[in-house]
């Protein structure tokens, strides 16, 4: 049986692109044991781009959903399973035959998770979108970037793995607890713009006392602020600074070899003129050279690392974040957990059969 906290625990991963398959490693690398669930011939709807790290640690079978046999598969599945993911427009499901209602009758413990962009009700229910579609209904998107510019595109990990990968497994780790202690199971409504919203939490409580001008890179968060963004450096590179509270404010000054007394931190009047001499300043030394200068301070000011950068830099060695499987540098599994630590399982083929056999045995 794999490691982790969630080591017992059967899901049924149906194959599928954006939050479902990286819901399905992360939980897996905290011990749950998936399946997922492709067409035919082994082609799945990420290609071959994910198979070394966002489908890792599954076992994987081939069904034709599209035959009773195959359906028959996967409801046998269900009946010795904890929870189903699935990521399909609203209706696919239930129109295979395998729905929430064939689904939990075969098993009434069952969580049935279902990911979608706008839920599974509603005008938008069914119309196509993605991450960027989601995070500009939801006004994150309005808020990023540079003022007087169209905005920012934060990748896609606002509303495809914020807002739905998060929201998914915590919804199905949720409703699992409850059906472990209730004997029910249920549906798993999980929509990337619900997430989102939530994600907007603090936001919404700026917007409620008239804590935040809706213009981008206006407020405290957003690049308006001096001390909260990103420099460019002699070399080409960059540092992220963070100096929020006064004493790391401090520390920056002093880094910088700014006085103490040359600016007011939360003076707004000053902040153009602040912004123009830590440009200046910056840019005067390399990216490596401002990392060593900061180092053991509470200024606040780290490189920015591209993606490669990232998995060899000491920190994350020292820690490590990152680690090889399959030959491909990645993230450790993560959060942490000092009696039930998580693992990067080696993923493998298998027959209905043999799984329904061995979940058997475990009860």
């Amino acid at each position: 049986m794999p490691n982790g906290p969630l080591a017992g625990i059967r899901i049924v991963e149906m194959d599928a692109i954006g939050p479902v398959p990286l819901c399905g490693m992360i939980l897996s690398g905290l011990g749950a044991d998936i399946v997922r669930v492709t067409r035919p011939g082994g082609h799945s709807a990420w290609g071959d781009i994910g198979d070394a790290v966002v489908l890792r640690g599954r076992t994987q079978v081939q069904l034709d959903l599209k035959s009773d046999t195959g359906r028959q598969a996967l409801l046998d599945l269900v009946a010795h399973a904890d929870g189903l993911v699935e990521g399909a427009r609203p209706g696919v499901m239930e129109r295979l035959g395998l729905g929430p209602d064939e689904c939990l009758a075969r098993n009434p413990r069952l969580v049935f998770g279902r990911m979608t962009g706008w839920g599974q009700e509603g005008s938008l229910s069914k119309a196509a979108g993605h991450d960027i579609n989601y995070i500009a209904m939801t006004g994150a998107l309005h808020a990023i970037g540079k003022r007087n510019e169209p905005p920012t595109v934060p990748l896609n990990l606002v509303g495809d793995y914020a807002g739905g990968t998060m929201f998914l497994a915590l919804g199905m780790v949720s409703a699992i607890l409850s059906a472990r202690a209730t004997g029910e199971g249920q549906i798993v409504d999980a929509a990337m713009v619900d997430g989102v919203a939530n994600l907007l939490g603090l936001y919404h409580a700026f917007v409620a006392n008239s804590l935040w001008q809706d213009e981008r890179e206006s407020n405290l968060f957003d690049g308006a602020a001096p001390f909260y963004r990103c420099y460019l450096c002699s070399c080409g590179g960059s540092v992220a600074v963070g100096a929020l509270e006064p004493q790391f404010f401090a520390a920056l000054l002093e880094g910088l070899e700014v006085p103490h007394d040359r600016f007011e931190q939360n003076d707004r009047g000053q902040w153009p003129a602040m912004q123009a001499d830590f440009e200046r300043i910056f840019a005067s030394a390399s990216r490596n050279e401002w990392e060593e200068r900061f180092a053991g301070t509470d200024a606040c000011v780290s490189p920015v690392l591209s993606l490669s950068e990232a998995t060899g830099h000491a920190v994350n060695i020292e820690r490590g974040v990152f680690q090889e499987h399959n030959g491909v540098m990645q993230a450790s599994p993560a959060p942490r957990f000092s009696r039930t630590p998580g693992k990067i399982d080696k993923g493998k083929d298998a027959t209905v059969e043999d799984i329904v056999q061995e979940w058997s045995r475990g009860g």
